[in-house]
């Protein structure tokens, strides 16, 4: 599978040249600092090890579209024979720093992009190996250093009298025998008895051992399946940002030689991503906002992963495959053609699941229980299309969603329910076959009321949905329940009932004061007037809505509250009777039993 060699770095760099060593499209840009270039030219030049850097060899199955490393223009269009996995930071910096006749592209300790040449004080790298970090300096583009706000010039090495005046070597050209032996020429000549005598102990300590250099290579063969180059990859990167599985797949498509061949171009699977996102995002808000990136909210890797679902639904059917799944393997194994024909048909079942999510009142993407759920859900419709619009299939599909959600059973590892659930939702809704098991193993037990208090709770921004689409009534927009469209225009949130002030007092009966029973969705305005006590505010509220008391006391009971309790301030009997109705709700959005507080956990009620 693999091979280890010694290469020349000589060799190394005329390959990055000549474009015969290139990046896979999935590496990240080259990015290291002056600080860092100057360490690695150390290095080299006192001969200590780089490091193994690693590549695949070309033209095997798992083809990637590459480029060439930063600063390499090599001439045409030339077909990579090695692509580097790791090493890019580190041959780039000797690339351009080295064998590139231009300045170098980095940055300073504060990140600003600067321009460098890189010279070696000849004086100083004879001496002590210990002080070869000092002999190396990098100079301005225009090769003058200076001070006091660019007004003072300390060093001009604008000619090569400059240079060898200064006695620094320019390393940009330190393979070029003939250019090296030119500026030696007029090296030697500045001062004959002094710099022959450096010269030769320069030669043998820094220009023999960067000629004799070598990089420790480990080629992979070509036939590494994509698993493995990622894998391999990632291990060896271990101070990079993980690779994802989109930049990968963006980088085979890119290579798919029979699009190339059949349409002219290349796949851009980046672009083909953000139609999508923007499409469905700009309808959908609860997928996310674009203005804070395309993998905001629903994500590339989402969906990727529901294809995956429906391609290896489609192979076990075909009894091609063994399981449905969506594990990276399965994503980083998924050809570009199914990927063309598939796309299109997820996108129009997120737009199911968008529409499917209004009508539970879950349009923003703060409300929304698990973005992970949405990926089953929609591999279930692009499998069975039309087959979820019949009122028994929507009936179904919405106990399998809120069991999920109140049953809190997509809050850990998920790839696993994934499957079963499109394994087990599909017959279930097509065939009426057994319940999924996020169906028959989800509990909601009573006392998770009491500790349901911040959205870190799918269980909690579950109920807050319920009681919208339950039809509960803002109490200062009275005209009618609330609605997903006016969430936003009301700045309708998630709102204490008894204010905070009021329990100062130590009117809680030891009873929770911020969990779910207390709260309820109301809006902004209604918020302002709920400060002191409910029977205070309340006869403010009633006021303002030209209601009779009665009438207002229906707007209460449509959030499930007692009015008398709220009138009367009675935070006991409004914690105990709401607590009762919220079971109920969650009860009937299960369609199971709730388990009973103080019960032990096999009873039920």
């Amino acid at each position: 599978m693999a091979a280890l060699d010694n290469v020349k770095l000589k060799d190394v760099l005329a390959d990055v040249a000549s474009g015969s060593l290139q990046l896979p499209d999935f590496q990240r840009n080259w990015k290291w600092d002056d600080d860092r270039i100057r360490a690695i030219i150390a290095t080299v030049t006192l001969d200590y090890p780089l490091g193994v850097v690693m590549t695949l060899q070309t033209g095997g199955a798992t083809r990637f579209r590459s480029r060439t490393l930063t600063g390499a223009r090599p001439e045409g269009d030339p077909e990579a024979d090695l692509l580097l996995l790791d090493g890019q930071q580190r041959l780039t910096s000797l690339f351009q720093s080295l064998w590139l006749d231009a300045p170098v592209e980095t940055a300073d300790a504060r990140g600003k992009a600067i321009q460098r040449w890189y010279y070696v004080d000849i004086a100083k790298a004879v001496g002590p190996s210990a002080d070869r970090d000092e002999a190396i300096v990098s100079v301005p583009a225009d090769k003058v250093l200076r001070t006091d706000f660019n007004r003072t010039v300390v060093l001009d090495l604008s000619t090569t009298e400059a240079e060898c005046a200064a006695g620094l070597f320019p390393l940009h050209f330190v393979f070029d025998a003939q250019r090296v032996n030119e500026w030696k020429k007029v090296y030697i000549k500045a001062d004959e008895d002094r710099n022959w005598d450096l010269w030769g102990q320069f030669d043998e300590a820094v220009l023999q051992q960067v000629r004799a250099f070598q990089v420790p290579m480990i080629r992979l063969a070509a036939s590494t399946s994509m698993d493995a180059v990622c894998a391999v990859f990632e291990r060896v990167n271990t101070g990079g940002v993980p690779l994802n599985v989109f930049e990968l797949l963006t980088a085979t498509y890119a290579g798919d030689r029979d699009y190339v061949e059949r349409t002219g171009d290349y796949y851009q699977l980046p672009e083909v991503w953000r139609e999508i996102k923007q499409a469905l995002a700009s309808k959908y808000p609860v997928f996310g906002r674009i203005e804070s990136g395309l993998e905001n909210g629903l994500s590339s890797i989402d969906f990727l992963q529901a294809i995956a679902l429906v391609r290896t639904w489609e192979r076990k059917q075909e009894g091609r495959g063994a399981t449905v799944s969506c594990k990276r393997r399965d994503l980083l194994d998924l050809p570009l053609a199914d990927f063309v024909r598939l796309a299109p048909k997820l996108a129009d079942a997120f737009a199911w699941v968008g529409d499917f999510l209004e009508r539970q009142c879950i349009v923003r993407p703060a409300d929304l229980p698990y973005k992970t759920q949405l990926v089953p859900l929609a591999a279930v419709r692009a499998i069975l299309d039309t087959g979820t619009d019949g009122l028994g299939a929507e009936e179904k599909i919405e106990q399998w969603y809120w069991c999920g959600v109140l049953g809190e059973m997509y809050g850990g590892s998920t790839e696993t329910r994934f499957t079963k659930d499109v394994e087990q939702l599909v017959p279930w809704i097509a065939q009426d076959e057994k319940a999924p098991e996020t169906v028959t193993e989800a509990f909601f037990f009573a006392d998770r009321l009491d500790t349901l208090t911040t959205r870190n709770s799918a269980a909690y921004k579950g109920i807050y949905a319920l009681l919208i689409k339950q039809g509960a009534v803002d109490w200062h927009h009275t005209g009618a329940p609330l609605s997903p469209g006016r969430l936003d225009e009301y700045g309708v949130d998630i709102r204490q009932i008894f204010p905070k002030t009021w329990f100062r007092r130590g009117n809680s009966n030891g009873l929770p004061t911020s969990s779910i029973v207390n709260k309820t969705p109301l809006s902004y305005r209604a918020a302002m007037d709920m400060t002191g006590a409910p029977s205070s505010y309340l006869s403010t509220m009633i006021a303002a809505s030209d209601m009779r008391p009665e009438w207002f006391d229906d707007v209460l009971t449509t959030h499930l509250i007692d009015p008398d309790a709220l009138r009367e301030n009675d935070y006991e009997r409004f914690y105990r009777d709401r607590s009762k109705q919220l079971q109920d709700l969650v009860h009937s959005a299960m369609g199971k039993r709730t388990m009973l507080r103080d019960l032990p956990e096999g009873d039920a009620r």
